[in-house]
């Protein structure tokens, strides 16, 4: 697949669009290396996908639910088996990650959506109300009223699978924005599922510039919702235009969104070092820390410190960094010029304020390579404490060991966001104190872990505060936020007359 340039048009209606505005894919790794030049979307397009979806909703949402479910059943087959390195390699290649991190992405979690939803969209249809012997009382799942318009991010191929076909499992028809940098990985997720007999305008492919995608999208009449995955003040935008435009939609819109994060590792004294040190340099340097739950602020004692400083040193000194197609590396480039200019100028803050630890090298002539980067501050309230960088910096704050009840206090209130978040002790009242506290810190937290690697099916995930609605992709909660549910009673024997029985004579 190196050796391609391949052409990526729109997919609008199940029709290839060209439209001769073209940009281009390029390894993060080698940025002078195309492998793609994809087509932008121009208005009109936008809007000839709004009727595609609008065409094809009425057959689709009137199809069964085994039906539809098997179509996403059998994608997850076909990328279990010939799809699998075609989705892995493309991730690769486009998005830097190392073979191990697109298994785990692209083949093994979408595969993992594609089988649990249709088993949680099943449960759910067998949730029915309470019927008496003369009643038969129905809930009827319906799609929304109108198109879920789906926007992805780039750091995970399956993220990029999911937000569009969770709520076209559920009967609706959707437009799917990828994100710029992903596009290749998205291209080869809609052409697998045209192979597994996806209709028509069930989905719409639709890269281009995100602005004005958005702007026509959330203006439409026939919006029905929002699956969206990124950071959080393009989420908060779009909420606040879906706001004004709130008099002109046909429903309500549902609105749901995964957003920033500033994940933390917090340790109490109690912890063991080794599982400390491994979670910090695998929690915040595995693919480049453009995680959603990648570690990226750290608590430990004063006398832990010195013992997991020079181990997470150490291993950091080990991890090689270079082409992903070196199977001996571990850390890729992150993704793109504008990423690597924010994530040097956390960096370069932190020599003037702060301490670099470990790391803190950048290089751009043929990739966009970041050390792995490890900053010390004696300052809790820092910025590389409380702002999102996503990318390989873990900054740490050392606290004096009496200090835990406090240190629980500062971790819960330091950032506005509460994604992921993990703690590590060995003694029990102590996590049962931080599970307390930090009760509202972390939509998915986690014990003696790093606070990556949610499971489908085991671990729902999503967060609160800024991080989003916390509607937890791959669970029944997600799913039922792509229904509108209709009551039906029906009355086998119904009455005949309008009196009650108390009102005839004695």
């Amino acid at each position: 697949m190196a050796s391609e340039t391949i052409d990526i048009p729109l997919i609008i209606g199940g029709c290839d669009i060209r439209t001769g505005r073209v940009q281009q894919a390029v390894m993060p790794h080698d940025h002078r290396h195309v492998l793609a030049e994809w087509h932008r979307a121009e208005p009109p397009h936008v809007e000839q996908a709004i009727a595609a979806a609008a065409k094809a909703r009425g057959e689709w949402a009137a199809a069964s639910f085994a039906e539809r479910a098997a179509v996403f059943l059998r994608a997850a087959e076909l990328l279990t088996t010939t799809w699998r390195a075609t989705l892995n390699a493309a991730t690769m290649l486009g998005q830097s990650k190392t073979v191990f991190q697109a298994e785990i992405d692209a083949a093994s979690e979408l595969v993992d959506f594609w089988r649990f939803n249709p088993h949680f969209a099943q449960e759910l249809h067998a949730e029915q109300p309470i019927s008496p012997h003369a009643v038969w009382n129905q809930l009827e799942y319906r799609p929304l009223e109108g198109f879920v318009y789906a926007v992805t991010p780039f750091n995970f191929t399956s993220i990029g699978g999911n937000l569009p076909t969770a709520p076209a499992l559920m009967g609706n028809t959707v437009i799917w924005k990828p994100a710029s940098s992903s596009v290749l990985s998205g291209y080869y997720i809609m052409r697998l599922l045209e192979a597994a007999g996806l209709p028509p305008g069930v989905i719409n492919f639709l890269p281009g510039d995100a602005a004005q995608i958005s702007g026509i999208l959330l203006d439409s009449p026939d919006l029905g919702g929002v699956h969206f995955t990124g950071s959080t003040p393009v989420f908060q935008g779009m909420w606040k235009t879906v706001g004004g435009n709130i008099g002109r939609y046909k429903s309500y819109p549902r609105l749901v969104g995964e957003t920033g994060g500033k994940d933390f590792i917090l340790a109490h004294p109690s912890a063991g070092v080794d599982e400390l040190a491994v979670a910090i340099a695998r929690g915040g340097f595995e693919y480049q820390g453009q995680k959603c739950s990648a570690a990226s602020r750290l608590y430990v004692p004063q006398s832990l410190w010195g013992e997991v400083r020079d181990r997470v040193v150490a291993m950091m000194r080990e991890m090689r960094m270079g082409d992903v197609l070196d199977f001996r590396t571990f850390v890729g480039a992150v993704i793109d010029r504008k990423a690597f200019t924010k994530i040097t100028g956390y960096i370069e803050d932190a020599r003037r304020n702060a301490t670099i630890v470990q790391g803190g090298g950048a290089l751009d002539d043929r990739g966009y390579f970041i050390e792995p980067t490890l900053v010390e501050t004696a300052d809790p309230g820092y910025r590389l404490m409380r702002e999102e960088i996503f990318g390989p910096v873990v900054t740490t704050y050392v606290y004096p060991d009496g200090e835990w009840e406090g240190t629980l206090r500062i971790v819960d209130s330091t950032s506005p966001y509460a994604l992921t978040g993990a703690v590590f002790s060995r003694d029990r009242a102590a996590i049962r104190q931080a599970m307390s506290v930090l009760r509202d810190a972390a939509g998915n937290f986690y014990i003696n872990d790093k606070p990556t690697g949610a499971v489908v099916g085991q671990q729902p995930f999503g967060g609160g505060r800024g991080s989003g609605t916390n509607d937890k992709a791959g669970s029944k909660m997600n799913l039922l936020r792509w229904v509108s549910a209709r009551t039906i009673k029906e009355t086998f024997s119904p009455p005949r007359d309008f009196r009650y029985g108390y009102m005839e004579e004695e």
